[in-house]
């Protein structure tokens, strides 16, 4: 596993980045993504793109939670509203971040 550096977070979500082969992770309770950084603005697109009254459904404790299917049929990802809303917002803040670290180190 790399050294990486948290380079965003919010509530469960969290966004940390390998300096030496620039990896993006993903932290999110027991689960952890990792991406280069072009997957990981692919990743942060299709996301994007889903809309969670569409893909939403009641589980059996009464809440909404969007499930996001992968490529795997067996491995799904669920969200409630918040966790969905917290998913989003560290993603677009690691983005932000990823063009501020090109702008420091790419350019030496």
């Amino acid at each position: 596993m790399c050294d990486s550096k948290v380079i965003s977070q919010a509530g469960a979500s969290v966004i940390s980045r390998c300096s030496e082969c620039r990896c993006i992770f993903i932290w999110n309770n027991n689960l952890i993504l990792s991406f280069s950084p072009e997957q990981f603005i692919q990743f942060r697109d299709f996301t994007v793109e889903l809309d969670f009254a569409e893909h939403s459904h009641a589980f059996p404790d009464g809440q909404d939670r969007l499930v996001m299917r992968t490529p795997v049929n067996d491995v799904q990802l669920t969200f409630t509203t918040e966790e969905w809303e917290d998913f989003h917002a560290a993603m677009d803040e690691a983005i932000y971040m990823q063009e501020v670290y090109a702008l420091m180190y790419d350019n030496e």
